[in-house]
């Protein structure tokens, strides 16, 4: 089977490792990629905005399945436009993927189908906003109803912060993406993300993580694509996740359904559990990132196997087959993310890191200049690592760390704070 799979960043290259270990692969191809990419597919210069060219590739390479990784190509139409010429993708429609890409019409499909999730009210104008904000008192959280690369969400600790925040969003702080925002109940608990493949009439529960948002470490400063991540999440256990099924995913895909629009897919389900249970923060119509750098270390199924399944509307009545280890990954990011990275640094080591027993690097935002890897992006590069435990898998992971030799970079270094302090409290009592 011939595979493109759309995408350049860290998600991409660890679903590029996955689907390489299959035996149904004949040939990976990859646009636009990456250097870490380019170890395993042939790459290609497209632009994933550009679907008749992705599609005329398709034609000339005999592609039996298109991946696609990002957002902004499935909201866009981009998996109706493959299919409406006879090409396989693995992805929602441009209407299913309205989950992610309007927090609005999200907001409104839990309210319809009585799907648990924060109070909250829709504004087109900072008037209206304002005032629901003063109505309702802080902390409160604001979002744009649109894509803004995981960053369009800002909790408001103050009535003067979220005022601030909806005249940043219509005043084009996120561009179009904040023309309409929503403003939400700030849920208290524990985040959790929790993953499930979807053939449009069926669910299958793939896994879970919990990743870190904030630049900085005990959880301070801006929100980011991510800094960390690692899997499973402790309080995802086996009867909060049969909750999460029931409550919340199952009736999202028989509620799309009925609407005409079924997901196909992946269905990533941003969680807050709290002492009433489970309640959607927000929903993403892909696989996570950094969370899928986690995942699929785990993964003892075939990847390509399940994703042509969940195509072909015939996904396995049984549950995904996953490793008991835990996975942990660390973001190198750029010194100035997430407002202004430096890019064009030298990263040394990174061979060394990536030869320890049981870590992975994938790859962000690099590029090569000759045999020197250079730093091309805000996240650069993920250090993943499987251990026994969360504090082996943090121990490894953070080692593979100091080996590479970044001047120009920074990580947080407590991913994994929340498992630990868990596993040590456990440790303790046993």
């Amino acid at each position: 089977m011939n595979v493109l799979l759309l995408g350049s960043g860290g998600r991409e290259h660890a679903i590029a490792i996955a689907l390489a270990k299959s035996p149904l692969l004949t040939r990976l191809f990859a646009a636009p990629g990456n250097p870490g990419i380019a170890r395993l597919a042939r790459l290609a210069a497209l632009d994933l905005a550009d679907h008749a060219a992705i599609i005329g590739f398709c034609k000339a390479n005999a592609i039996d399945l298109v991946i696609v990784g990002p957002e902004a190509p499935l909201v866009a139409g981009l998996v109706d436009d493959l299919e409406a010429c006879g090409v396989k993708a693995f992805g929602p429609s441009r209407a299913a993927a309205q989950l992610e890409g309007s927090k609005a019409f999200t907001k409104d499909f839990c309210a319809r189908f009585n799907i648990p999730t924060a109070a909250f009210g829709r504004f087109d104008e900072a008037g209206a906003a304002k005032a629901y904000v003063r109505e309702k008192g802080a902390p409160i959280v604001i979002k744009a109803d649109g894509l803004a690369a995981g960053k369009g969400v800002v909790v408001a600790m103050t009535v003067a912060e979220a005022e601030a925040a909806i005249d940043m969003m219509f005043s084009g702080g996120f561009g179009a993406a904040g023309k309409t925002i929503v403003v939400e109940e700030f849920l208290k608990g524990e985040e959790a993300s929790f993953f499930a493949l979807c053939d449009g009439e069926h669910a299958l529960s793939f896994a879970s993580a919990q990743d870190h948002k904030r630049v900085g470490e005990a959880e301070s400063g801006p929100n980011t694509g991510g800094m960390g991540a690692y899997s499973p999440a402790p309080i995802m256990d086996e009867a909060m996740s049969a909750r999460v099924m029931r409550d919340i995913i199952e009736p999202t895909v028989k509620g799309m359904a009925a609407m005409g629009m079924p997901f196909r897919g992946v269905l990533f389900a941003g969680l807050m559990i709290g002492e009433d249970g489970p309640k959607l923060i927000e929903y993403n119509v892909r696989f996570g990132d950094p969370e899928t750098q986690v995942m699929l270390p785990r993964l003892n199924d075939d990847l390509l196997t399940l994703i042509i399944e969940c195509v072909e509307g015939r996904l396995p009545q049984r549950p995904v087959r996953l490793s008991p280890k835990t996975a942990l990954s660390v973001v190198l990011a750029a010194k100035g993310y997430p407002d202004a990275p430096v890019k064009g640094g030298e990263l040394k080591g990174a061979a060394h890191a990536e030869a320890m027993p049981f870590v992975t690097l994938t790859h962000a935002g690099t590029r090569l200049e000759g045999e020197r890897l250079i730093a091309d992006g805000g996240r650069v590069l993920n250090v993943t690592a499987l251990g026994n435990d969360i504090a082996e898998a943090q121990s490894r992971a953070y080692a593979a760390v100091d080996a590479i030799d970044w001047p120009d970079g920074f990580c947080r270094r407590d991913i994994g704070w929340r498992a630990l302090k868990l596993f040590r409290e456990g440790s303790r009592k046993a």
